[in-house]
């Protein structure tokens, strides 16, 4: 057998400018995909260039969501467009920051390991960035970099002086630099704008870097000649011009720059030997999607609706549960901070399953618990994921066990004291001060207990799953709420935690204390989304077969009751007189009210 030569590692760095989100997370995902569809070993990485740790303590309207890893690193956003798009499973070390660089490199002179010399951007930021590459690149093929940020930025210039150098370092054989970049469309002009891509390319130029491709993002698809144009402006080739226009889906992405043949000028650029490639799991999925046979209306509950990005890998989520139903879903974002007992039940009406997504502090947490409580009452299958499964448990204890003054301590002030928490901060977390890293943060197991919605959900008795929350059940609370309905059918046992809740009577009503949603993909969508939606498919049918629900076991779920009529705004939950008193005479007991 004839011996392979050295393997040769291969980096592809993906840059943008312009505008910021323009799609840099996403062109590098599908290029991985590509990659990954060859037979390439790849792995992925991203630079952020503010100063932040990490996006942990950021608000979501500022930066989009926080997605976790299995380590318990709080990270972009794009990574999350990796793991979805790979099968690369990233951890901490795949998306550094300006505020982790300069800390590491101030560290180090602490120590005095540069020996007294004057510690520069130049050599000594740059060679952290380049060294931080090297790293995380250890057992791939091809390594792909995102570069946060716009070039023009004054906070990305270490970052792309450190690629820079990376040509000279590695060879021009062995790195590629791909630029994303916008091509707008002047409607009064009736066509497409090239300068704002030639000034962006002018800009990457100065600073010593030559893009060897630009994909450039549009409204239309760029026609040969505008393809012609860009590249004699820029210095590439007229085939090395991608046109990425906007999409129906992001999963059609890969398939636009297969098309354009990007996968293969970067393997034949890089010399790389690949396989056949085979984008028939891409089709199946862009296919399903276009042309879904149901439909199906899912109400998002939060109050960072303002910014869809805020929720990303949740209706990416939901789109994969969609997937697997043969269904298309339509988000309805429905502002909490707007929901009041007269609101809710015409923002959720004509909703078909109501989910309310994790989430910090006060703010628009009764909106969300009148929303809880309306899709308990109505029987429509509701999904609380990590605050959405607190609130889930307040609501239940208020309206349904009768404890009134149910809530959690995160909402505690000196104004507001209440004398049941039921839910409650962790007892490692009670002492800590700094915000940022502290939370119960990655990948925990969870047992699901026998004969439950969960259990028959997952199919499995032991699962994994990510977190990223200081709050939690609180244990004193299991037994009285479980007495009037509420299952504790997923526990950490090693730390004796309640993971997930499900109601007893209820065809779907599930929370759950983990982020199901980073773990989705197109193409193994999470069971939870998939069971969700089912639920919700099983209420528009049943709406159109006069408003009953079919018998149907949806895990060990089995109903047959008649939807109930909205409730009076001002009502409480149906409560029997006995059932009052029984909750009365209990906390008498126990000197509570």
């Amino acid at each position: 057998m004839k011996k392979k030569g050295p393997m040769v590692q291969k980096y592809i760095f993906v840059t943008g400018g312009v505008v910021s989100s323009i799609g840099k997370g996403l062109c590098a995902a599908s290029l991985g995909a590509l990659l990954e569809a060859r037979g390439l070993k790849i792995s992925m990485m991203k630079f952020d260039p503010y100063i932040n740790v990490d996006p942990g303590t950021m608000s979501p309207l500022q930066h989009g969501e926080v997605f976790v890893t299995d380590d318990g690193a709080e990270t972009d956003l794009d990574l999350g467009h990796y793991e979805r798009f790979t099968n690369v499973r990233v951890s901490r070390s795949n998306n550094y920051t300006t505020g982790q660089i300069y800390d590491s490199v101030i560290s180090k002179e602490r120590r005095g390991d540069y020996l007294g010399g004057t510690v520069q951007v130049i050599p000594h930021i740059t060679d952290e960035i380049k060294n931080c590459i090297y790293e995380t690149s250890q057992g791939a093929e091809v390594s792909i970099i995102e570069i946060g940020g716009t070039v023009g930025d004054i906070e990305s210039l270490p970052f792309l002086e450190a690629i820079r150098q990376m040509r000279v370092d590695c060879g021009f054989e062995n790195v590629v630099f791909i630029h994303v970049t916008l091509v707008p469309y002047i409607a009064a002009a009736g066509e497409l704008k090239s300068k704002p891509t030639q000034h962006s390319v002018k800009e990457m130029r100065g600073i010593g870097i030559q893009p060897d491709f630009l994909v450039c993002r549009s409204e239309k698809a760029i026609s040969a000649d505008l393809k012609s144009k860009i590249g004699l402006f820029c210095n590439v080739k007229p085939e090395a011009v991608i046109s990425c226009p906007d999409a129906s889906t992001i999963y059609e992405v890969p398939l636009m720059l297969h098309q354009q043949n990007l996968d293969g000028l970067v393997v034949n650029r890089l010399h790389l030997k690949s396989e056949t490639i085979n984008l028939a799991p891409w089709d199946k999925v862009v296919k399903t999607i276009k042309n879904p046979e149901n439909t199906v209306r899912i109400g998002i509950v939060g109050k960072y609706v303002d910014l869809k990005e805020s929720y990303k890998s949740l209706n990416e989520a939901l789109i994969h549960g969609g997937i697997a139903n043969n269904s298309k879903i339509e988000l309805v974002y429905i502002d909490s901070e707007n929901l009041n007992e007269k609101s809710v039940r015409e923002s959720l009406q004509n909703i078909h399953g109501v989910l309310v997504p994790g989430g910090f502090g006060y703010r628009g947490a009764e909106g969300k618990i009148l929303a809880i409580q309306y899709a308990r009452e109505q029987k429509i299958p509701y999904f609380g994921i990590c605050f959405g499964m607190q609130l889930a448990v307040i609501e239940f204890a208020r309206n349904v066990a009768g404890i009134v003054d149910a809530t959690s301590r995160e909402f505690a002030t000196k104004k507001n004291i209440s004398r049941n928490y039921v839910i409650d901060i962790m007892n490692e977390q009670r002492k800590v001060t700094q915000k940022g890293g502290t939370m119960r943060l990655g990948s925990y197991t969870c047992h699901l207990v026998d004969g439950t919605l969960a259990q028959s959900i997952y199919k499995k008795d032991l699962i994994q799953e990510r977190h990223r929350h200081r709050y939690e059940f609180n244990n004193r609370y299991r037994e009285i709420l479980k007495k009037y309905g509420m299952k504790l059918s997923g526990i950490c046992e090693e730390r004796d935690l309640v993971e997930i809740v499900e109601l007893k009577d209820h065809p779907w009503f599930v929370g759950c204390q983990f982020h199901p949603e980073f773990k989705s993909k197109p193409m193994t969508p999470h069971p939870l989304f998939t069971s969700f939606v089912e639920a919700c498919l099983h209420l528009t049918a049943s709406k159109k077969k006069g408003n009953r629900i079919p018998t149907k076991n949806l895990g060990s779920a089995k109903v047959t009751s008649k939807l109930q009529a909205p409730a009076r705004a001002s009502a409480r939950s149906p409560k029997s007189s006995t059932t009052k008193k029984k909750a009365r005479e209990f906390f008498q007991a126990r000197g509570r009210s």
